[in-house]
């Protein structure tokens, strides 16, 4: 039999961090085994679930790069399956109709807790035959009374729950419409799921969904539970934790290979190494090596991790990416430099693509103010021989390529015998408005002769306004 995992999330919202890591383990776990992801969209909810939500969900997967095999598949388009499934499972006596209120049932429950008693429906509809003519109804599951369920869960160990424990669930409302534990067995089962791989907020679920699956004389999966992700004050992840959202991380400057990498640490190791390729997860991965305990997310690892990969991955790979924040945020790049070469030389100094974006701005914008700090400090009256002897030396260049114009900003400095601080510093300033940098010449090269020239230009008006003002 092929292996065949699958992810299906509910689209009530965006793709949060704790989804895309259950993607990533089941997508993970198929293509070592060279079986088969499927993308499964759980729509049922139909009051909360909405297509930006189906959107931001695909737009999600796609950006981490976990494609599916399968689908997405739509609940909302199986609804004649899943009656069929409740219409056999009547048939056969396996589920019956209950006519309880929910003020019946709630007033049951109440008696039950005041009894000291677990609350749970007591099964009054299970064998009546005496159903009235025209009120409501849904339908139940019926749960077997004896025995234990067993889930030999792959993370978690052996699991037992006593079907004493369990009630005879709703797997259709009164409107016909099917739940979510019907609706789950239904599509696990007719899409030969073999392994279940999804959150431990489920593990209430799986005995039931397994009962269901028994009594339908389907085979079970297998089933992983992961441990949640807990925010860095032992608090479940939330918004209040900075961005839980997939998509927000991409607006934030991260790169997929960061996240991905991450997210896999969140509850998986190999060892004491921290990177990894996607070749290597795959080749790697197991869920016999995934942590029983929950994980607490950390954002300066990530950003460490982020940091590591803009300065490792090929500049064009990287480039793909920041294309996204630079038409964001405006910034025209047709006129200057390739964004690969501002990568090469910025790479090592940011760790989001954001930030990259701001520290590069000045290789593509002109300005017309300078820093206030770096200004004052380094654009002084003292500043304007330095830098009218460069700009005279560069002007001269007939090559405009990073050793030229190094050799040109070192003869000046030893032409006036000062250090390359009171040269350089007072150059940086006048070309990138501020006192941060990439190497000197490096920067100059980038910029481009032109707005050398004409910035040095300004900086030296700056420095002459500034004399005749004192």
């Amino acid at each position: 039999m092929s292996l065949v995992t699958r992810f299906a999330p509910s689209p009530t919202g965006y793709l949060h961090v704790g989804g895309a890591r259950t993607a990533l383990y089941s997508w993970l776990y198929a293509k070592k085994r060279g079986g088969k992801f499927i993308l499964r969209i759980e729509d049922t909810d139909i009051e909360r679930s909405n297509q930006a939500s189906v959107d931001a969900i695909l737009e999600g997967m796609h950006w981490l790069g976990l494609e599916h095999d399968e689908g997405p598949y739509y609940q909302t388009q199986r609804f004649d399956l899943y009656k069929e499934v409740v219409a056999q499972l009547l048939a056969e006596g396996k589920a019956y109709k209950c006519f309880c209120t929910a003020e019946e049932v709630d007033a049951m429950r109440e008696a039950q807790m005041a009894a000291g008693e677990k609350p749970k429906y007591n099964g009054m509809w299970r064998d009546r035959t005496d159903h009235p003519a025209d009120k409501p109804f849904v339908i139940r599951f019926k749960n077997p009374q004896q025995g234990v369920v067993v889930i030999d869960d792959m993370i978690k160990g052996r699991i037992e729950i006593a079907n004493s424990e369990l009630d005879d669930l709703i797997i259709a409302r009164s409107d016909g419409t099917p739940t979510y534990n019907l609706t789950v067995v239904v599509d696990d089962w007719k899409m030969g799921i073999t392994h279940v791989i999804r959150g431990d907020d489920h593990v209430n679920n799986t005995p039931r969904q397994m009962n269901i699956l028994a009594a339908l004389g389907a085979d079970i999966p297998k089933y992983a539970h992961v441990p949640m992700i807990l925010g860095d004050d032992g608090k479940r992840l939330s918004k209040r934790h900075g961005a839980v959202g997939v998509m927000q991380y991409r607006d934030n400057g991260f790169l997929p290979e960061a996240l991905i990498n991450y997210l896999v640490r969140l509850g998986w190791s190999h060892g004491d190494q921290e990177i990894f390729s996607k070749a290597e997860l795959i080749e790697l991965f197991d869920l016999a090596d995934c942590n029983r305990a929950p994980s607490a997310f950390n954002t300066e690892k990530l950003l460490w991790l982020n940091q590591h990969y803009i300065k490792t991955l090929p500049p064009a790979r990287v480039a793909a990416e920041l294309q996204w924040h630079l038409t964001a945020q405006q910034l025209d790049t047709s006129k200057g430099p390739a964004i690969e070469a501002v990568i090469a030389v910025q790479g090592e100094r940011v760790k989001t693509l954001t930030e990259l974006v701001e520290v590069s701005r000045y290789f593509y914008e002109d300005f017309s103010e300078f820093e206030e700090n770096a200004a004052k400090k380094h654009l002084r009256p003292v500043a304007a021989e330095p830098l009218a002897l460069v700009k005279q030396k560069l002007a001269e260049l007939t090559d405009w390529q990073v050793e030229p114009i190094h050799h040109a900003i070192n003869a000046a400095a030893e032409q006036l015998g000062l250090g390359m601080g009171k040269v350089g510093m007072p150059m940086r300033v006048a070309v990138t408005g501020g006192g941060n940098s990439p190497a000197l010449d490096q920067t100059l090269w980038l910029v481009g002769r032109e707005r050398t020239l004409a910035r040095i230009d300004m900086a030296l008006d700056f420095i002459s306004k500034r004399a005749e003002a004192s």
